[in-house]
């Protein structure tokens, strides 16, 4: 298994909506709602990194209100 964290920056104004679609995207085993400079952090877990690019930069990118996404793969 390979875990990572995607950060997310999102246009404000529609959090819960974008929380349930990073939700709803497979391979996303949570996502919490935080302050700071990202909106969402959401923890990914799948089978192999290449996984992880197909998650962060394929699905929750493309999510209608995504700005950007910062990828970090855990190390242990």
């Amino acid at each position: 298994m390979v875990r990572a964290y995607v950060m997310v920056k999102a246009h404000s104004g529609d959090a819960e909506r974008l929380k349930s679609e990073i939700l709803d995207v497979d391979g996303v085993e949570s996502a919490y709602i935080v302050a700071g400079d990202v909106d969402f952090i959401a923890t990914v877990d799948v089978a192999e990194t290449a996984d992880v690019k197909a998650v962060a930069a394929t699905h929750i990118q493309n999510i209608d209100g995504i700005e950007n996404t910062q990828t970090y793969v855990a190390m242990d």
